[in-house]
């Protein structure tokens, strides 16, 4: 005796207890939060000159411009400062100061305002030296050549050899010891060693601290190269 085929009945299963559901599931609502269509947008800016509403006027253009342009103003709301900044005739900038040993490692670097002069920073920039004894000679440009640097470096036993200035009148430079000056070469390779790191060619820190964080990773980096 045959059995009569079973039927299958097809019902929606809920999602939270797992069993069949009582009634068929009914289609889903139209959203009621989406925004509006193009027409009831031109409705708002309907007017008496323009029924239809369906473009802006030369005024609403306007507006739309002065708003945006404002907008555009607040992403920048001043100008950019930070510790240590200072003007100069190309503009505002960080200066940095560092010494050199014999093969044009880093033994000093630090940061000041690029205002004052190589002069007053200088004799900062010495002190804070990592070598154990203080060097005998110190090279520097012309700018060096300050009666007052020498004084202040010769307390601490420290000459400096710097060529001098075009309106010195009392010459205090040896002319023999002036020959070290060709040697100066080698701060200046290290400047170029410093750019290389694009971190540092421009200063994107606002405080002066984490900039100079920046330089001594940097100087890191080129003394174990040299090691």
């Amino acid at each position: 005796m045959e059995e009569p085929p079973i039927s299958i009945e097809r019902h929606s299963v809920g999602a939270a207890h797992g069993r069949s559901l009582g009634r068929s599931s009914r289609a889903v609502p139209i959203i009621s939060d989406l925004p509006p269509s193009l027409s009831a947008m031109g409705a708002l800016w309907n007017d008496e000159k323009n029924p239809g509403g369906t473009c802006f006027r030369a005024e609403t253009q306007r507006y739309y411009r002065r708003a945006r342009g404002f907008h555009r103003r607040e992403l920048c709301t001043g100008e950019k400062r930070g510790s240590k900044v200072g003007k100069t005739k190309r503009g505002k900038g960080t200066k940095i100061m560092a010494v050199a040993d014999r093969h044009g490692l880093p033994v000093s670097i630090c940061v000041e305002s690029a205002t004052p002069h190589e002069v007053k920073p200088a004799t900062s920039t010495v002190v804070q030296m990592l070598v154990p004894d203080a060097p005998q000679n110190l090279i520097g440009d012309n700018a060096y050549d300050s009666d007052k640097l020498d004084a202040e470096l010769g307390y601490y036993g420290i000459e400096v050899i710097a060529p001098h200035r075009t309106n010195r009148r009392v010459k205090t430079q040896d002319e023999r010891r002036l020959r070290r000056y060709r040697r100066r070469w080698k701060i200046e390779r290290l400047f170029a060693w410093l750019q290389n790191f694009r971190r540092i060619v421009v200063r994107y820190e606002r405080h002066a601290e984490n900039f100079l964080g920046m330089l001594h990773l940097a100087c890191c980096l080129i003394l174990l190269r040299h090691l």
